[in-house]
């Protein structure tokens, strides 16, 4: 098995897309429906404006009566936001109206109330509107039965203004998918207690639940479990009403990696395992019983890049989205050498330049454990197998992590 030739990046995504497919629908209230992506079209159950309002206070009149100005008209009634006149406007009159009331019949211009000045009964027009100014034309914004938002939009939060203002308070969108997760080892030991000899405090569990949750799943976790058969399988079983199981730690081959060892005997069929990639060399995917199954390495670092490279894309696809990675251009704030055969993703610094790409600067230490360096990266430098040495300034690509 050591000598299989290690699977490109790309091609992994590939086959974990592939292998995962979007959620059914559900009915989502509106007021929690924010980030949610649409499994069907939202549309529009009214017209907005209903009819033709007034842009702006001023009066409502007929453009005929105002050609010349001044212009001296009879005031004959007052259109307020959530009321409005009801009578036909007549030669010679004109109407007090205010932002977002109706236009008031036969009138067809505003005048906003700047240009104007008003003595009790009358007003004068000092400066005309072109004919059908400062008005709202009936269905400027949308129309009733017209598609608002398409199905596959993820919903911002724009969009559930958009939707609540088409009269819709419900949205149809793909269920949220819940990701089952653990980690094993012997030596891991939960946050808030105190590592015994040999332990050390398991940061996986926490980090990829944010993860998961900011992805858009649903996180499920199942704990920190011994190095032990049956108590993986024990735990993985759990997993079964969840729809992706991932595991962190355990998937290589040593004596104390169990997953592939414990699963496979109960269920697990893998696709693939071990990619050319650093971190996260001992990345496994495949099928638990029915159901997805990620394997990332137990290395803080690594499982927080895999999961950013493949698990985050999975959920996307889950939920009806098109999932690629964004990576963007920066240029080099210092020196890199030649990569070797993995594709390379550097923890680096970003900074923003106005009117110029962004600066990536690469910490000088890359080790796959410092977490303290995740933490403090704005972006990830791609590297690509067997690229060149970079000389400081070059244009490279990056994934934000900001």
């Amino acid at each position: 098995m050591g000598d299989t030739p290690l699977m490109p990046v790309a091609e992994a995504r590939k086959r974990i897309l592939d292998a995962v497919k979007p959620m059914f629908p559900e009915r989502v209230a509106l007021s929690k429906a924010l980030g949610r992506v649409l499994a069907g079209n939202v549309v529009a159950q009214r017209t907005q404006p209903p009819s033709d309002l007034s842009a702006m206070d001023g009066y409502a009149v007929r453009a005929a009566d105002i050609a010349t100005v001044p212009a001296r008209l009879k005031l004959v009634g007052e259109a307020p936001a959530g009321g409005s006149y009801n009578n036909a406007l007549k030669d010679g009159e004109a109407v007090r109206i205010f932002t977002g009331a109706p236009l008031p019949q036969g009138a067809d211009t505003i005048v906003i109330q700047e240009n104007t000045e008003s003595y009790g009964d009358y007003v004068i027009v000092r400066e005309a509107s072109k004919a059908g100014g400062h008005i709202r034309r009936a269905g400027l914004d949308f129309r009733e039965g017209e598609i608002g938002l398409p199905a596959g939009r993820q919903l911002s939060a724009a969009d559930i203004a958009y939707t609540a203002a088409m009269n819709v308070p419900v949205v149809i969108a793909h269920k949220r998918p819940k990701i089952a997760y653990f980690s094993t080892g012997n030596e891991l030991v939960l946050p808030g207690t105190t590592p015994g000899p040999n332990q050390i405090v398991s940061a996986n569990n926490d980090g990829l639940a944010a993860i998961i949750e900011s992805a858009g799943g649903i996180p499920f976790d199942l704990g920190v479990i011994d190095d032990d058969v049956i108590a993986i399988q024990s735990a993985a079983r759990h997993a079964q009403d969840s729809d992706m199981l991932v595991t962190l730690g355990g998937a290589s081959v040593g004596d104390h990696d169990l997953v592939q060892k414990a699963l496979g005997a109960d269920g697990l069929s893998v696709d693939f395992w071990r990619i050319a990639m650093r971190p996260g060399k001992p990345l496994m995917f495949g099928q638990y019983r029915e159901i997805p199954m990620l394997g990332l390495p137990g290395n803080p670092v690594s499982a927080l890049v895999c999961a950013i490279l493949f698990l985050v894309p999975a959920i996307a696809a889950m939920q009806g989205l098109v999932a690629p990675i964004r990576i963007t251009r920066a240029r080099l704030g210092k020196a890199l050498g030649a990569n070797d055969q993995r594709e390379d993703y550097l923890r680096a610094t970003l900074d923003e330049r106005e009117d110029a790409l962004p600066v990536a600067t690469a910490f000088e230490r890359q080790d796959s454990s410092m977490l303290s360096a995740m933490s403090a990266a704005d972006c990830l430098i791609v590297r690509a197998p067997h690229a060149e040495a970079a000389a400081e300034g070059d244009v490279v690509s990056v994934i934000r992590l900001r």
